[in-house]
């Protein structure tokens, strides 16, 4: 004998104010039974019948999905939203992320487990004794209430990781206070804008804010995100540039997978490979001191990068600056002026989030994220990136990237940021002209700029 499926059905949509959230409407005169289910699974109640999923890792559409089929094969019907099923299929990755080595799924792994130590905390579970600052993340010292298992805790929001686990709290707080006695500070930390906002979108289902109107594709306008290049275009673009540049020599490595156009003076180089797809790095540019000495900055882009910023930068490449400009000071205000100038002419604004600061297009969909913790503390070209200009969901979820050494000449960084300033704008800016800037092609304008905030007071702690 069948059972009969409950009288339920389940709605699931994408948050109306919070980027990754998803939110579960139930109807039906059993909804208390998928209620259950989602609130088992770590769904919140954020009004009647209403469930919110808001994780820290952002992850929301996929384990969204996986309640989707649990709940179907309950025997619930359940509905999602085409906007939801887009976010469901979109394939993304972390920038910048620490650990390369793993595997799409192992990365969603690892982000399970911090959002699990997140939830353990939240609800009581895992008693925070003191935390401390370790380089640029944040350490804690805790004691599971249940097990009595003491743990010491490395990282932050999706990367936060049990590092070591002792077999008293005594011990634990004993270790904690040996290594970090100088940052030590009682109880958990603040919380950071990515926990801070997931706690805001359990809560909150307010009207999102209506979306600026794109645009005209009129003169001096562009659409606010252009699509992906195709297979050949930066194949023809390597290509152009090579020949349209007597300066540079097209070499082909002992591998057809990749192409190297070096400059004359031998102290510059650019390499292409063809092979790349997606989110692989495709290009990889690089200033040296001396045809053999140490590298002093380099760039790398995904291959999904629109061609128009690849373009920009194989221009900017081409400018005396690029290749002489060698010594710069890792961050100083002049040179902090000088990139972001375009943008905030355009009526760009600025947001800060850790030791990261953030320049996102008015219009969504692209943007520049500043590390200033990598940018200060570079000593070497093989320092992090310091500079991500990105296109995409948000910098933490980026379909493509342009990424940049700490001692990348400003000039450089310039180029591109008034190409994002000029096609991804609500409005059109009048910048002023500069004499003797610009250089085949590349930009001969840069705007006026206010100062900006010095980069000791945007690298604060939270």
């Amino acid at each position: 004998m069948s059972t009969a499926s409950p009288d339920a059905h389940v709605r699931l949509d994408t948050h109306p104010t919070h980027p990754s959230a998803v939110t579960a409407a139930l109807t039906g005169a059993q909804a208390h039974i998928p209620h259950v289910g989602l609130e088992a699974a770590g769904w919140h109640v954020a009004a009647n019948n209403i469930l919110v999923l808001a994780r820290i890792d952002h992850e929301e559409p996929y384990w969204a999905e996986q309640a989707a089929q649990q709940l179907a094969a309950d025997g619930i019907t359940v509905e999602i939203t085409p906007q939801l099923r887009e976010a469901i299929d979109e394939e993304w990755t972390w920038a910048n992320y620490p650990m390369p080595w793993c595997t799409r799924t192992e990365v969603r792994e690892v982000s399970d487990d911090a959002q699990k130590i997140h939830d353990d905390i939240r609800h009581g579970r895992l008693l925070i004794h003191a935390h401390a600052q370790d380089t640029h993340t944040t350490v804690a010292v805790g004691t599971y209430l249940d097990t009595g298992k003491s743990v010491y805790l490395h990282g932050e929001n999706h990367l936060r990781q049990i590092a070591n686990a002792f077999d008293s709290p005594a011990r634990a707080l004993t270790s904690f206070e040996d290594m970090h006695a100088d940052t030590m500070r009682p109880g958990p930390a603040p919380m950071t804008d990515t926990e801070r906002e997931t706690a805001e979108a359990r809560t909150s289902l307010g009207t999102p804010t209506t979306a600026p109107e794109p645009p005209s594709t009129g003169a001096g306008t562009a659409p606010a995100e252009a699509p992906g290049p195709g297979p050949g275009a930066h194949e023809a673009l390597f290509a152009s540039f090579v020949e349209d540049n007597g300066e540079w020599e097209n070499y082909r490595t002992w591998s057809d997978d990749a192409s190297v156009a070096n400059h004359e003076s031998l102290t510059l180089r650019a390499e292409f490979d063809h092979e790349a797809r997606g989110r692989d790095i495709a290009w990889t540019i690089a200033s040296y001191q001396s045809p053999v000495g140490e590298r002093t900055w380099h760039a790398t882009a995904t291959a999904g990068t629109p061609t128009d910023m690849i373009e920009t930068l194989l221009k900017s490449l081409d400018t005396e600056t690029a290749w002489t400009e060698r010594t710069s000071a890792p961050l100083t205000e002049r040179t902090l002026t000088t990139v972001t100038g375009p943008l905030t002419e355009f009526g760009w604004t600025q947001t800060i989030s850790g030791h990261h600061i953030n320049w996102p297009a008015p219009n969504g969909g692209t943007g520049l994220r500043l590390d200033v913790a990598a940018a200060v503390g570079a000593t070497t070209a093989h320092s992090r990136p310091a500079w991500t200009v990105w296109g995409g969901r948000s910098a933490e979820q980026p379909t493509w990237t342009i990424e940049f050494s700490p001692h990348t000449p400003a000039a450089v960084l310039q180029d591109l940021t008034y190409n994002l300033a000029l096609t991804h704008s609500a409005r059109t800016a009048h910048p002023q002209k500069v004499p003797g800037h610009g250089h085949k092609g590349v930009r001969t304008t840069a705007p006026a700029t206010p100062n900006p905030p010095a980069p000791g007071r945007a690298a604060r702690s939270r």
